[in-house]
């Protein structure tokens, strides 16, 4: 069998756990990362031939493992293990790894190779280029391409990342709170974890998603945050947030073909073709989204998606219902206060009741988003709306002047040409 498709797919299937699994062994994560390299290298070798082995990530933990051994042996001048030939029959072993492996909690192996890439000491660009290499496997130029920035850049700062990691591992003491252990956490640490380690797989999507068609390659990002978030699923089936986090990502991802133009321009989500969008992850994600209200533990990600779903349902701009979605967002401020709410909310508002109750609202976050470029697109469309052109002009050209990318300074130009139509 030539084609290693197939080995390559089962290989990224398999690498949180068995990545995790070494990690907890070796409690070292670049020692981790090696084993499992060479783990895999064999695999490549031997599995076109004999075939996939019953339960990949266990015979990848086995063969990590004993790889690993032998490098930290060979470093000390020990004695070797016995040669490849000593135990290349892996059945048994296999065998017995995947039975302890069913038995035990396999979950917190993939918790904690997460929950470390997002160690707290670090920032979130380097917890996303970690989590992005560790995870989920990327190479360092598909993640360097999808920050836009040189490799040499990129591997620089996953090796800071780990620098830091393990410097704060060495010097960590029993009880130390916000430093990451190697310990099976308990019911609360798991629960605190999961919440970061959620809001790392959203910072993973919206890196993708905010850049959009300048950047191609960045679908990759959306299209891994998904997937991790599927992995979250598999091991948290009754997790109400994560349901909701993971119909957010998917119902943002059904609407990537309409978002944008042949030129690359931004279309806005009252003009986009709702034809392009993907009904199959719209019905999944609103599936999704039912069994996680039925939990009656509503958070942040649920509100996120019960809005999101509010624009799926409907069938045509003019059917969303505005009303219901300023609600959501008002239970969203509530629970989650943020300047950036209150201005999505302002959309909403400014749909349902019109510009100048919206522009009053947005008043209250101005000082806190002068920075922000939504902040001021938003603010001169709701001033154009309101017929006050000299002050929209002059939001807009704040906007340009925070730009992003070249296609949210193209929306802009857009909007200015607009006011010029409406003055002649």
């Amino acid at each position: 069998m030539t084609d290693i498709g197939w080995i390559e797919l089962a290989l990224t299937a398999a690498r949180p756990q068995a990545l995790g699994a070494l990690l907890r062994y070796f409690r070292d994560l670049d020692t981790a990362e090696e084993a499992f390299q060479e783990a895999c290298l064999r695999a490549i070798r031997t599995w076109p031939d004999k075939g996939a082995p019953r339960d990949p990530a266990a015979w990848l933990i086995f063969v990590g493992r004993n790889s690993g051994v032998d490098q930290i042996r060979k470093r000390a001048k020990n004695e070797p293990l016995p040669e490849e030939a000593a135990f290349s029959d892996l059945s048994d072993a296999e065998e017995d790894i995947a039975d302890r492996l069913d038995n035990s909690h396999y979950r917190d192996d993939i918790l904690r190779l997460m929950f470390i890439c997002c160690h707290p000491e670090l920032p979130n660009t380097q917890q996303i280029a970690l989590s992005l290499r560790i995870v989920s496997g990327l190479t360092v130029p598909q993640i360097a391409n999808a920050f836009l920035v040189s490799d040499a850049a990129m591997e620089q700062r996953i090796t800071r990342a780990k620098a830091r990691i393990a410097k704060a591992q060495s010097e960590r003491r029993p009880g130390d709170k916000g430093v990451v252990g190697f310990e099976t956490p308990d019911a609360y640490e798991r629960a605190a974890r999961l919440k970061t380690v959620a809001a790392m797989i959203y910072l993973v999507f919206n890196e993708g998603y905010s850049s959009g068609v300048n950047n191609p390659d960045n679908i990759t990002l959306c299209e891994e945050a998904i997937r991790l978030v599927r992995i979250l699923l598999r091991i948290f089936p009754s997790e109400p947030e994560i349901m909701g986090l993971a119909t957010l990502m998917l119902l943002q991802h059904a609407r990537a073909a309409a978002r944008f133009d042949e030129a690359g321009q931004i279309i806005l989500l009252e003009n986009q073709d709702r034809s392009l969008w993907d009904t199959k992850l719209i019905a999944e994600a609103l599936a999704m989204l039912d069994k996680a209200v039925r939990h009656k533990s509503g958070g942040p990600y649920q509100l996120q998606a019960a809005i999101a779903a509010l624009h799926a349902r409907a069938e045509k701009p003019e059917d969303t219902d505005w009303w219901q979605i300023d609600l959501l967002y008002q239970a969203l401020e509530h629970l989650q206060p943020s300047p950036v709410v209150t201005l999505n909310r302002a959309v909403a508002v400014s749909k349902a009741e019109g510009p100048e109750e919206a522009l009053a609202l947005i008043a209250t976050v101005a000082a806190p988003l002068d920075g922000y470029f939504y902040f001021h697109g938003v603010r001169g469309g709701l001033l154009m709306q309101a017929g006050q052109t000299a002050e929209a002009r002059e939001a807009f050209d704040r906007a340009i002047g925070l730009a992003n990318s070249p296609a949210e300074a193209a929306h802009i130009r857009m909007q200015i040409d607009r006011l010029g139509e409406l003055r002649s």
